[in-house]
């Protein structure tokens, strides 16, 4: 009777923490910020894989939409490998009736086999996909770089992170940038190119969160990952890691909650 107990036990913690979606808002501060950006906020979605809360959706657009974004950024991983254009559009014509929405590649998406199809879906839907380019927003008289990158499982000639921020220091010269990206392990990089703030996924929080720790088990299937949750500093950027939304078809989440995440922009005087 005791086993069986726990065994309900641990169904409920299970079906929880891969249901019910937490809402989490970060304070992203900092000097170099424009003062017409102060209050700029940002809904982060990352690693949907498809996955769907509420009838089409119907649960997540109504948190978006509580959120009340300027912007929504996609940080990849739309999708898993199989092809269903009527998620994709179901969920970006929602998203987009909310608030401009841009997007940026994950692995799972070069992983599909039909990536380019999803290209040109999103921009039917009026999605922004920033593979390796930004674009300039403008607020309240002010202005910032938004910049995206493709995933490293894109095609092997594309531009390099390094290249684009070359080119938005050549063109726009020293610009607040702000980057989605996919992959929450390269902070070293981005401090080291002097992006201002990274946007980014990929690790699922961990998949099962334990006390004291960053989670359990990365991507990859290692063990004790860094970076998987929260705001990280290193220099003058921070990179601020979602703990996504979905799971691949192999994973399950535990102690982790499908996660929206709301950054917050504010000048740091």
């Amino acid at each position: 009777m005791i086993l069986v107990v726990l065994l309900l036990i641990l169904a409920a913690l299970v079906y929880d923490s891969n249901t019910r979606i937490v809402e989490d808002t970060y304070t992203v501060a900092n000097g170099r910020l424009p003062e017409g950006f102060s209050g700029f906020r940002v809904v982060q979605l990352s690693d949907l894989h498809t996955t769907r809360f509420g009838e089409n959706n119907s649960k997540l657009f109504e948190m978006v939409r509580g959120q009340a974004p300027d912007i929504i950024a996609v940080t990849g991983d739309l999708i898993d490998e199989e092809r269903d254009e009527d998620y994709v559009r179901e969920l970006m014509t929602g998203l987009t009736q909310i608030a401009p929405v841009y997007y940026v590649t994950g692995n799972h998406e070069w992983a599909s086999g039909w990536v380019r199809d999803l290209f040109s879906i999103l921009e039917e839907c009026g999605v922004n996909v920033l593979r390796n380019k930004y674009v300039v927003l403008e607020r309240n008289g002010d202005t910032i770089v938004l910049a995206g990158v493709d995933d490293p499982n894109g095609p092997y000639d594309m531009k390099t992170p390094r290249e684009l921020v070359s080119e938005i220091r050549e063109e726009m010269g020293d610009p607040y940038i702000l980057m989605l990206a996919h992959r929450n392990d390269e902070i070293d990089m981005w401090s080291e190119l002097g992006v201002d703030a990274v946007l980014c996924g990929h690790a699922h929080g961990g998949l099962i969160r334990l006390p004291f720790t960053e989670g359990l088990i990365a991507p990859g299937r290692e063990f004790f990952p860094t970076y998987t949750s929260g705001i990280y500093r290193q220099g003058g950027t921070q990179m601020l890691v979602s703990r996504g939304l979905g799971n691949t078809s192999f994973s399950l989440r535990l102690f982790n909650n499908p996660q929206v995440v709301t950054a917050v922009f504010e000048r740091e005087i």
